[in-house]
Order: structure tokens, then C-alpha cells, then sequence
């Protein structure tokens, strides 16, 4: 009679085990969706730069990419048409929930606040860029975002 009851335990403890790691697998499964819905919904906050063009006229644009490229380049996000600028000036990014300024090796430097951008360099609100002799006003938030009232 012990070879029976024996045999249910066995297979109860294995079903046990099973509906453990069945158990664990869907805890995973369903922590891992909330964690890819909350960084898909995790949005690079806008960034707005002034500077003037060609024409000697005041442009404003906002971006909400989480990179910005600086520079002579048509490619850039920003050209900058002036040739104290080099083709690929400096990069704007946004990481570890700051937005960084970095020199790509230009030849005339660039400055932020009138310092000379040497490592990568957390932007603020009101900054002032300087690549080359090409002048940049950096406006935090103030993209499409800045009209809603946040209520919290």
C-alpha cells in the first residue's frame, strides 16, 4: 500500500513543481510587458534652439528627437552655413534624463556659457552655444508641450 501513495506524492510533488515554474515564467512575462509599455511611453522632453541663418534672420526650432546634429552639413538637423562651422560641429542628445552637448573634433571648438566644450556636457534651460562663430540659444521644454497645464 506504500507504493501507491508514494507514486501521489511523487507526482504531486511534480505537478507542484511544475505549476511553480509555470507561475514564475508568467510573473516574468507580464513584468517584462509593464516595464516595455513604460519605456515605449518614456518620451524625449522638446528642446527648442534659435540661432540665426544665412540671411541673417532668427530661426526658431523645435525638436523632440533625442539627437541633434550641429553643423555645416545639409544632413545636420541644424545647418549652420557659416564656415567658422565644420560639416559635423557638435551633437545635441539626450540620455540619462539630460540633454548633453558634445564637440565632434571641430576645428574652431565649441562653447557653452563661453567654456570650451571638451567632454560632454549637460544643457540647461537658457544656455548659449557658440560653434565657431555660429551663436545658439537652448530653450528647454518649450516645444508643442509648453501650452498644456500640467496639473498634478
Amino acid at each position: 500500500m506504500s507504493g501507491p501513495i508514494l507514486l501521489a506524492l511523487r507526482l504531486g510533488m511534480t505537478l507542484s513543481l511544475y505549476f511553480f515554474i509555470g507561475w514564475a515564467f508568467l510573473f516574468l512575462w507580464q513584468n517584462f510587458k509593464v516595464e516595455n509599455a513604460l519605456l515605449a511611453t518614456r518620451k524625449t522632453p522638446p528642446l527648442t534652439l534659435t540661432f540665426e541663418d544665412v540671411h541673417q534672420n532668427e530661426k526658431t526650432i523645435d525638436f523632440s528627437d533625442p539627437e541633434i546634429m550641429l553643423g555645416r552639413d545639409p544632413h545636420c538637423e541644424v545647418c549652420l552655413e557659416n564656415e567658422t562651422v565644420s560639416a559635423r560641429h557638435a551633437r545635441l542628445s539626450y540620455h540619462h534624463g539630460q540633454w548633453w552637448l558634445e564637440d565632434l573634433k571641430s576645428t574652431n571648438g565649441t562653447t557653452l556659457n563661453g567654456g570650451k566644450v571638451e567632454t560632454p556636457t549637460i544643457v540647461i534651460d537658457g544656455d548659449e552655444i557658440h560653434c565657431g562663430k555660429a551663436f545658439l540659444m537652448v530653450r528647454l521644454g518649450v516645444g508643442n508641450l509648453s501650452q498644456k497645464t500640467l496639473t498634478i
